[in-house]
Formats: structure tokens, C-alpha cells, sequence
């Protein structure tokens, strides 16, 4: 006969613990919550603290170039920093919904245009560097995605990642990071329906269709909001420790060209009078080895001297999304007449951006 007392111990015991659960997660919600004000707090004061410092402290002249150098980092790079930790730990959660194996079965069988979308959407919510392109290229043509799709997501995942909306939002404001958005998923969903169009698969590496990619990751579905949270956290610490470094250095370049490159003179040749600017412009970024988080202070500052939007944003979406270096990457998955086509469609979808942006602001 089962002791009484042992199955009233053991129901108090699940009682408890089924209490001590939400009493975890409000814990959560408080820390959370005090996180975010704290966030606010610190973001408010930011630019009394950079100014304080620059002319106060260090005692240096507002109209000085270097002053106003000390002062355009000073606030810029705590700025960012903080703007990535907060962008970067709710995309975090987001992305805890999903896996690389997920992906390629959600766009597995979608017929063109419609993948190429959902490609292009999944692509800003799941993004990848530039060294997984390989592995993603493999997977997707091994779960039988068309090969149009595959580019769209391929171009939108590098291109209209977190950290390039982040800092065009906190730089530019809300209305120039829609844009940016926007445009980036035109041209992704345009290249990649292009791409497809074109029936390049024979241009595709042999031994890619020979390589077998067991999935390496299981569904997120089951995890709790402490475990999403924990995802978001691994997440800046994993991304924001690996960009803060281009971060800080794009910011450098970028207050050198606001307090001592004389105004007006980038406008001469990165300017909308210049209609060469934006070819040109892409050409430049092309063989750059950055990321959005290195070029966009350069951006700013660019703008700043006289240089036009679009032609800017050009040379920084070529940087992103058809690097020199990425294409020696796919250059192992794809052979020189699609690696070509891709390039040539993903670079004139960004001239037109540059011209568009040229003539609309």
C-alpha cells in the first residue's frame, strides 16, 4: 500500500514547482524592464556626456577639427554599441524561432516570385555572414530550393541584416532604414526571380549536388522564453563581440572625415551631379572587406562633407552584399558564368537604388 504522506510530499512538490516557474519568469519581466530603462536612461545622456568630455574635460575648442572629431566619436560609438545590444538581443529571440535546417525546409517546393518574397523576408530575420554562404548554398540546392530562390535569400541575408537597420536608424532616422529595407528586398527578390529565369543550375558545381548536409540543428519550437532570452544574450554577445571591433573603427574614419575634410569636397565626385558617382561608387566597394557595421559611420560622415545618399548607400550595399571576398567563397560552389550573372544583376539592381535615391532626396 503506497504511504499516504509520500503522495501528499510529492504533490506539494509539484505544486511548488509549477508556482516557483512564474515566479522565475516575473523575476525575469522585472530585470528585463529595469534593463530597458536603464538603456534609455544612459542613451538620453549621451551626447551631454560626449560634449562634457570633449570641451570640459579635455578641454578642446568646438570649432577646432580635432575637437570636433573627439566629439563626433565619443557620441557615435556608444551610441551604436547601445543600439546594437538592444536591436541585436529582440532579433536574437526572433532568430531563436529559427535553424538553417528550418529555413530550407520552409522554402522548399515555393514556386518563383512567391519564394523568392518569403526568401528575401526570411533572409532579414535569419541573417548569415558571408562564410556560411557555402554551407547555406549546399543545403538549399540539396533540399531541392530553386536556384533563384536560394540568391534572393543568399543577397537579402547579408545586406538587410540587424546591425545595417540599426545604425541607418539611429544615423539617418526611421524613414531612410524603410527605404533601405525596402529597396534591399527589391533587389534581392528581383536578382534572385532574374537568376531563375535564366535556368542557370548547369552553372552550378558538380560535386555540390554530391555532398549530403545532415541537419546539424534541431526545431527551436520547444523552448521556453527564459531559454529565448538566454538565445538573445548568446546572440550579443556572439555578434556585437565580433563587429564592435569594425564598429569602432568605422566610427574613427568616420569623426576623421567630419572635423577635417573640408566641406563640399566629396560632393565633387560622390555628389548628384556627378552621374558617374554611383557606378563608381560600387566598383570602390567591391574589394572592401568590411560589413555594415564598419562602413555605415563611414556613410554618415560621407554625407556629412557634400557626398549624395544614394551614391553612398551604393558603395555600401556593394560592400555587403557582392564583396570581393564572398565571391571567393562562392566562387568554390558556383562556376564563372552564374558567379558572373550574379554579380552583374545584384550590381545594376544597386546603381538603379543609388540613381533612385539620388533623384528622389
Amino acid at each position: 500500500m503506497v504511504d499516504k504522506n509520500i503522495i501528499s510530499e510529492a504533490a506539494a512538490a509539484s505544486v511548488a514547482a509549477e508556482t516557483r516557474v512564474p515566479k522565475q519568469r516575473r523575476n525575469l519581466y522585472i530585470i528585463l524592464g529595469s534593463c530597458l530603462a536603464l538603456w534609455g536612461l544612459v542613451y538620453y545622456w549621451l551626447k551631454p556626456a560626449a560634449d562634457f568630455l570633449t570641451y570640459d574635460v579635455f578641454n578642446l575648442s568646438a570649432s577646432s577639427h580635432l575637437g570636433s572629431s573627439v566629439a563626433f566619436f565619443l557620441y557615435d560609438a556608444p551610441k551604436v554599441i547601445l543600439l546594437l545590444v538592444l536591436i541585436i538581443f529582440g532579433v536574437g529571440i526572433v532568430r531563436s524561432f529559427f535553424t538553417p535546417e528550418r529555413t530550407r525546409q520552409m522554402l522548399a517546393g515555393k514556386r518563383q516570385f512567391v519564394g523568392n518574397i518569403m526568401a528575401a523576408g526570411l533572409g532579414i530575420v535569419t541573417p548569415f555572414c558571408s562564410c556560411s554562404a557555402c554551407p547555406l548554398f549546399i543545403g538549399f540546392v540539396e533540399t531541392g530550393v530553386p536556384l533563384g530562390v536560394t540568391f534572393s535569400f543568399l543577397i537579402a541575408s547579408p545586406m538587410i541584416n540587424e546591425v545595417a537597420v540599426v545604425l541607418l536608424y539611429g544615423m539617418f532616422g526611421w524613414k531612410i532604414a524603410l527605404m533601405y529595407i525596402v529597396t534591399g528586398l527589391v533587389i534581392a527578390i528581383t536578382a534572385g526571380w532574374v537568376i531563375g529565369k535564366f535556368k542557370l543550375e548547369r552553372f552550378i558545381e558538380g560535386w555540390v549536388h554530391d555532398v549530403n548536409l545532415s541537419p546539424s540543428g534541431g526545431e527551436n519550437s520547444g523552448m521556453k522564453f527564459e531559454d529565448r532570452v538566454n538565445y538573445g544574450l548568446n546572440a550579443v554577445r556572439e555578434i556585437v563581440g565580433k563587429v564592435w571591433p569594425y564598429v569602432l573603427a568605422g566610427i574613427a574614419v568616420g569623426a576623421v572625415i567630419h572635423g577635417y575634410v573640408p566641406d563640399g569636397l566629396l560632393a565633387s565626385f560622390m555628389g548628384k551631379d556627378a552621374w558617374w558617382g554611383v557606378p563608381a561608387a560600387v566598383l570602390i566597394g567591391v574589394p572592401i572587406y568590411s560589413n555594415a557595421a564598419g562602413v555605415i559611420p563611414i556613410v554618415q560622415a560621407l554625407m556629412e562633407k557634400g557626398a549624395a545618399l544614394g551614391t553612398v548607400l551604393a558603395f555600401m550595399m556593394s560592400v555587403v552584399a557582392i564583396s570581393l571576398p564572398e565571391m571567393i567563397i562562392l566562387r568554390r560552389v558556383l562556376k564563372w558564368q552564374l558567379l558572373g550573372v550574379f554579380i552583374g544583376v545584384v550590381a545594376l539592381g544597386i546603381i538603379i537604388v543609388g540613381y533612385l535615391f539620388n533623384a528622389l532626396l
